[in-house]
């Protein structure tokens, strides 16, 4: 099959789905491989590195859309990318549509087949394209926040870890699953006092395991709003596959938070887990709502694309490979991603979409 890999068009966007290892391995399985020019540099591959491997480097990206039968980037597409889709395409990638009536409304009317890198399932109910992107977005999450506690950037001016005869900063975090566990993770290691809400026991004990200074709580909604009230870090990982994340931070808990504490929402590419939140971009990152800074970048991994592009390619490739082989429908794991196809939509988290 012809596989096409545009260049990533969001605002700074710098991933590239398939790097030059991927991609060869896919020429070597008897696909033929179509990357955009420069579709890779921000994520330190030039086109050079692609081509010794026998892939083959599209002018622009109207050349790598009609060139390909499958498409595969990162991001959802946007105004351009809509553009040059055409009802013969498979596309896969990360499309959010719960929270984004307007981009299914558009798919289906391009009448494509679209698989959601976030919603391909496992029996076990793992989401195995979703966790190497969530791992890296929990990790930045806990970095961003310790960033926006500096008080020169209108934090509070609190060391998350603190130091003898100073108290550790507390970071709450909702969600245990892959970036809530490495939010908590990381600000554990960090030296701080972690709270973390989980419904799920296994991942309850999982948690408490990281440390004497972690706390793992169940999601009562008074224990929720006393725990981020005193808070200097609330980290929002709350995920239900395929569906718009449940509001589980009310605009009154935030309000009753001090000022200059910081909020990161990984929950908003679903639409985000605390009331007050809206996507923001890596050029305006930060908005204040109720004296809080709120961080709500939809594409927190495109930061570190060298290292996400890495691993995203690992995790997608076997499913590109499946894909491209054409018999992809007897497997279980890519039908329960299968998101539009034939201008309907297909996934039950979407059957409620009003378009």
């Amino acid at each position: 099959m012809r596989i096409g890999v545009p260049r990533e068009t969001r605002i700074m966007e710098g991933r590239v789905a398939l790097v030059p290892a991927a991609a060869g391995d896919l020429v070597r399985r008897g696909h033929e491989v179509w990357v955009e020019r420069g579709a890779g540099l921000a994520s330190g591959f030039d086109d050079a590195q692609y081509e010794r491997l026998g892939v083959r480097i599209a002018g622009d990206a109207a050349e790598a859309y009609a060139r390909g039968e499958l498409i595969v980037k990162v991001k959802e597409p946007v105004e351009g990318d809509l553009a040059l889709l055409r009802p013969g395409h498979l596309l896969f990638c990360y499309l959010h549509l719960a929270p984004d009536p307007p981009l299914a409304r558009r798919l289906l009317e391009i009448g494509l087949t679209a698989v959601a890198f976030e919603t391909v399932e496992l029996d076990d109910g793992t989401l195995p394209l979703l966790a190497p992107m969530s791992v890296i977005a929990g990790r930045i999450a806990v970095q961003v926040g310790t960033h926006y506690l500096h008080q020169p950037l209108g934090g509070k001016g609190v060391l998350l870890g603190g130091l003898p005869a100073t108290p550790r900063g507390k970071v709450v975090v909702l969600g245990a699953g892959q970036a809530g566990g490495a939010a908590a993770s990381l600000a554990a290691a960090g030296g701080a006092r972690v709270v973390v809400f989980e419904k799920r026991g296994d991942r309850l004990d999982a948690m408490t395991r990281l440390g004497h200074n972690v706390t793992a709580l169940y999601p009562y909604e008074d224990q929720v709003a006393r725990e981020v009230a005193e808070a200097d870090l609330v980290v929002g990982a709350v995920l239900v596959t395929g569906a718009v994340a449940p509001r589980v931070v009310s605009r009154e808990m935030v309000r009753g938070m001090e000022p200059g504490s910081v909020m990161v929402d990984i929950a908003i590419d679903q639409g985000g887990c605390f009331e007050t939140s809206r996507p923001t971009t890596w050029q305006e990152p930060v908005f204040v709502e109720e004296g809080v800074a709120h961080f709500c970048v939809t594409n927190m991994p495109g930061a570190v694309p060298r290292t996400a592009s890495q691993a995203i390619s690992a995790a997608i490739l076997p499913w590109v490979d499946r894909l491209a082989s054409g018999d992809w429908r007897g497997d279980a794991a890519l039908v329960r991603g299968l998101n539009v196809e034939r201008g309907e939509l297909r996934h039950p988290a979407l059957q409620s979409l009003k378009l």
